[in-house]
């Protein structure tokens, strides 16, 4: 088996990399400005690394805000042991051995060396966004960004006439969930963007399509709703309003919130349908649990918990609608793992518009990647998959990402070749599908 995913991994590892979803800042590539030091690049983005090290009593304040970076390098230096066995560990030795060419192991000792390392490499010019983009072999990459950005920097890139290409991708959550802080400012924000009226129902869907239009003319090819279940609706244009009225007085309760978040599901799927970008849907997360945390830092601080995600009822509402569209995708994630084989590997080996998003966030880890084409491979296939995708902020842990999906896949693979439920020139194909091909398709890209 070994030697079988070492051939298939040999034929897969310089493949470009195609990163259709993530989270990385449009800002780096707009300016290529270099990377200030080793914590703000690769320690304070990164909710992982914040989440353990804050599980162990080190305070966010010692990590982020107005933190001395070496100082919050050495806390973290002095704590790597914690992230033994985890997929951090794997990335991080990935960009210290591969970017930085470190031959000595992160520890107490040795923190201020890669401080001072890495700190140095980030000022010269193959250090810089654009150069890592290039040395990293990124084919595209797609930022995301809310219908209230601008996208200059999304602009900037354009005009300064950079090869690279990075685009957008439509995320309305600020402005679809009634419970989403700041959201009657957001509406009064996207109203005087668009022009509309986002205090009726009508002008709030207008505002939206424009944005959207706006959106694809910038490069975007899909759309990202972060909802907390994956619940949809289909009221009828006047229960619509009528609900959409409560929402706009600020007089909704939890339910109709859930319930307006679900429809707003169901209209994205209708103007998808019109404008061809495909949608993503990421349910599943109690976002912001640390109630005190999230008041003193605000949000993506590492206090992101999953929570059980039903898929087979709340679906269905878009699914009668939509399901059987071939022109329409749909690319469902899970924090939920229990879903994989009992709901999610059948609706996608099924209904002609759902495709599987790959292991996402928790499960985005060597087992996490196993248990996700044991558990969906033999229902839905490889076909009804999209890839992988990184969803990081962390730039520099996109290729590390990405080398360890090729690996395990190759490594899956490999095993149902040496027990003879899939040929070795099958297995090839599936190799390259699963690494390139497939999120391209997929993402339309």
């Amino acid at each position: 088996m070994r030697a079988i995913a070492r051939e298939l991994y040999g034929e897969v590892a310089g493949l470009p990399i195609v990163s259709p979803h993530g989270h990385t800042d449009p800002a780096w590539f707009a300016e290529d400005e270099p990377f200030s030091n080793a914590a703000a690049l690769l320690l304070q983005p990164d909710h992982y690394l914040l989440r353990m090290l804050y599980s162990q009593g080190v305070p966010l304040e010692a990590l982020i805000g107005e933190a001395d970076p070496r100082a919050a390098w050495r806390l973290f230096a002095e704590r790597y042991h914690l992230f033994h066995g985890t997929p951090s560990r794997i990335w991080l030795d990935w960009v210290f051995a591969e970017a930085f060419r470190i031959d000595v192991r992160l520890q107490a000792e040795t923190a201020d060396l890669y401080f001072d390392t890495i700190t140095d490499a980030l000022q010269r010019p193959e250090f810089r966004p654009r150069a890592l983009f290039e040395r990293f072999d990124i084919e595209a990459i797609a930022t995301t960004e809310s219908p209230l950005d601008p996208l200059d920097h999304h602009r900037t890139i354009r005009e300064r006439g950079w090869s690279g290409r990075v685009i957008t991708a439509y995320r309305p959550d600020p402005v679809v969930d009634p419970e989403f802080e700041g959201f009657q400012e957001n509406l009064d924000l996207l109203s005087k963007l668009t022009g509309e009226d986002c205090r009726t129902w009508n002008g709030y869907l207008a505002a939206h399509r424009q944005r959207r239009a706006f959106f694809a003319e910038m490069g975007a090819t899909s759309t990202d709703h972060g909802h907390p279940t994956a619940q949809t609706a289909d009221l009828s244009a006047r229960e619509a309003e009528a609900l959409f009225g409560k929402v706009v007085a600020g007089d909704v309760s939890p339910a109709e919130a859930e319930l307006f978040r679900g429809q707003m599901l169901t209209e994205m799927a209708a103007m998808s349908q019109d404008d061809g970008l495909v949608m993503q849907l990421h349910p599943g997360s109690f976002r912001n649990h640390n109630r005190d945390l999230f008041a003193r830092f605000g949000r993506d601080k590492g206090a992101d918990i999953p929570t059980r995600t039903d898929y087979v009822n709340a679906l269905k509402p878009l699914l009668d609608r939509f399901g059987n569209e071939a022109g329409f995708t749909l690319i469902l994630f899970t924090l939920d793992e229990s879903a994989y084989a009992r709901e999610l590997a059948p609706l996608a080996g099924h209904y002609p518009c759902l495709r599987l998003g790959p292991a996402w966030w928790f499960h985005d880890s060597p087992e996490g990647m196993r248990r996700f084409r044991r558990m969906t491979t033999e229902t839905a296939g490889f076909w009804n998959t999209v890839g992988f995708n990184d969803d990081t902020r962390a730039f520099l842990s996109i290729p590390a990402r990405h080398d360890l999906a090729r690996r395990i896949d190759c490594g899956f693979l490999a095993e149902l070749v040496a027990e003879h439920r899939l040929e070795l020139d099958e297995a090839h194909d599936v190799a390259r599908a699963l690494a390139y091909d497939l999120a391209k398709q997929a993402y339309r890209l």
